[in-house]
């Protein structure tokens, strides 16, 4: 399996980023991509931005260990995972995976796999910067940690 791994302050192109997995997806019949955006969230003091720190190094070694582990669930051609840190606006870009694999269930499982364990496994850490100068560090949530756990 090809994998590209990316962490940047920068934002990207999906078309652009899709043609490079192609690039290295073989015969596969599926092509699976998620993209996730900043959400303004319904908070009673609007966010101003989403803050994002990592380790350099760590994170994408990290990231590499959970794109192996899809691999070995699924028969995987290509994984591309991009993801942003440094302070984004609300409707920004701030992940994307791409998946492909010769089958569609494979590839939209191993997609959501790579998602659930990026929420809930790769060192980032999330601040929420509010229009009114206020901020607060962001908790991991139950929920995520659910999402991953059935994946056990």
């Amino acid at each position: 399996m090809h994998c590209h791994i990316s962490i940047q302050t920068g934002g990207f192109d999906l078309a652009a980023e899709e043609a490079a997995l192609r690039q290295h997806a073989g015969d596969a019949g599926a092509l699976v991509a998620f993209q996730g955006m900043v959400r303004a969230h319904d908070a009673a003091i609007p966010l101003a931005a989403l803050f994002l720190e990592h380790y350099p190094g760590v994170t994408e070694a990290e990231i590499q260990r959970i794109a192996d582990d899809a691999a070995q669930r699924w028969p995987l051609s290509a994984v591309r995972v991009i993801h942003r840190v440094g302070s984004l606006a609300p409707g920004e870009q701030i992940v994307l995976v791409l998946v492909a694999s010769g089958h569609r269930k494979a590839a939209f499982a191993a997609a959501e796999y790579l998602m659930d364990y990026l929420k809930t496994e790769a060192p980032f850490w999330k601040r929420e910067d509010f229009v009114d100068g206020s901020r607060r560090w962001v908790d991991a949530k139950a929920s995520d940690d659910a999402a991953a756990a059935r994946w056990a």
